[in-house]
């Protein structure tokens, strides 16, 4: 098999070691945000909505809620603190697509491909609208992506979807190897296209604890460290929402609870836990910006099954995460997972060959965030009680500004409405769910090597990637 491009040049071991030693297992931007602290639920109280979850998809449920009806009595339960899970470990890429890229969308909803990049790109534009009205300070720089071609085969795929979007009415365009070089300098780069308005990039731990002061602002009782044990309900009548503290009675609920296993049981195998790991360097110099050039501060990602994505922030250190995906037997969630120095190392080195002119850069941070997967590796949406509870899960990655549609969503089967939403066959349909394990963890090893296999013969799909593609789980983001 031919080596990829992060093997044929490989950093020195030291560079990796010394690149590391000082680095903390935290996520850096919880770190940088400055949070306020909620309360404990302890009491026992009637609202007309619980959303269960202080995410991304909780927190503009509850915002949404209040904006719809002021008069609307919502409380948000988190069972730990307000944005420390997936929301706070992103790499604050808030993208427009709603299906996990184009090529995922054509393969699972041809028919209604054009209506979901046309709600995506308004959701994505009204997250925008929405930063500045309420003057959410969340570091909101919408500046494009950039996929890059970092193999010769990738070049073709570049150039082919460069061509179908015909110029895209000026929002992207394509760079051949010269002119990726002089926009972002790696040797690893042979070409690259820009998609200037579908990805803004955002400080996600900033954005959660904004969000959650929007939502208070608007009247939305926030309870923190208030885990919710079980659901429970009539026929009909109020859901009543049990936690150790007090039982809350809700006309209706939403569970915003991502990788965790969802209070529905008839859900918990619809997603599993991926753990994805991330690296954060100290800021660079003047000098050593001006190394790589970057100017316009685009999110960058690679063509590959198990790509890379990296970004600037605002102080210009550089986000750069991907490429392993580790599911652990059981679907467990635990924090001794996110320690895990294999992966941190390879990051670092492949940070190392995309830049080696930052040899001397040291990394502040590493940690790891889980990722909600399910089969289809785009939301999907269920309820339960008769319509009186809501749930959305399965982002795969690209929730930052998914979950606020998926809000509008939840919020409009609760009420019961038909809208153009709620009629999409993305949003009326269901994935297939894992298996149990052995079988789930057997099958996410498979792939993982299978799409290794590919990416070190061209691309090619083998058998294995073409039979799930055939039966409906595989992903070509």
């Amino acid at each position: 098999m031919e080596p990829t491009a992060f093997e044929r040049t490989v950093p020195d071991e030291r560079i990796v070691t010394e690149s590391l030693a000082e680095s903390r297992l935290a996520t850096f931007w919880l770190d940088d945000a400055a949070a306020a602290t909620w309360p404990r639920y302890n009491d026992v109280a009637n609202y007309d909505l619980v959303v269960v979850g202080g995410g991304f998809l909780g927190l503009w449920t509850a915002l949404q809620a209040k904006q719809r009806d002021a008069s609307t009595r919502v409380a948000l339960l988190e069972a730990r603190t307000i944005g420390w899970a997936a929301s706070g470990r992103n790499g604050g890429f808030c993208e427009a697509t709603l299906t996990h890229g184009e090529k995922n969308g054509e393969r699972r909803f041809p028919e209604e491909l054009e209506a979901l990049d046309r709600l995506g790109m308004q959701n994505l534009d009204e997250i925008e609208q929405t930063v500045w009205e309420l003057g959410l300070d969340c570091d909101f720089e919408r500046t494009g992506s950039v996929a890059v071609a970092v193999e010769p085969y990738q070049v073709a795929e570049l150039e082919a979807d460069a061509f179908d979007t015909n110029g895209g009415a000026g929002h992207t365009q394509y760079f051949d190897e010269k002119q990726m070089q002089a926009e972002i300098t790696s040797p690893t780069y042979l070409a690259g296209l820009w998609s200037k308005r579908d990805t803004a990039m955002v400080h996600p731990g900033k954005l959660a604890h904004e969000l959650a002061r929007a939502c208070a602002n608007a009247g939305v009782d926030l309870f923190e460290n208030s885990p919710v044990l079980t659901l429970d309900s009539e026929r009909t009548g109020p859901v009543v929402v049990k936690l150790a503290a007090g039982d809350i009675r809700a006309k209706r609920v939403a569970l915003a609870t991502n990788a965790f296993p969802s209070l529905l049981k008839r859900y918990r195998w619809h997603t599993v836990p991926v753990y994805d790991y991330v690296l954060m360097t100290e800021p660079l110099s003047a000098a050593q910006l001006a190394s790589i050039g970057w100017k316009n501060r685009q999110g960058l990602s690679d063509l590959a099954n198990q790509f890379h994505y990296y970004r600037l922030t605002k102080d210009n250190r550089i986000l750069f995460g991907g490429y392993d995906a580790i599911y652990h037997f059981g679907g467990r969630i635990k924090p001794e997972y996110e320690d895990r120095a294999a992966s941190h190392r390879l990051l670092a080195s492949h940070f190392f060959t995309t830049f080696p002119q930052l040899e001397s850069i040291r990394f502040t941070h590493r940690w790891a965030g889980v990722i909600d997967t399910c089969s289809r590796f785009t939301a999907f949406f269920g309820h339960a009680r008769g319509g009186r509870v809501a749930h959305a899960a399965g982002f795969t990655g690209l929730g930052v500004a998914g979950t606020r549609f998926a809000a509008n969503v939840m919020l409009d089967q609760l009420a019961g409405l038909e809208t153009e939403r709620t009629s999409l066959k993305m949003v009326r349909s269901m994935p297939i769910p894992f298996p149990p394990d052995p079988i789930a963890w057997m099958g996410v090893e498979v792939s993982r090597w299978a799409m290794n296999r590919a990416d070190h013969n061209r691309g090619k799909r083998n058998l294995v990637l073409r039979t799930l593609d055939a039966v409906g789980l595989g992903f070509d983001s």
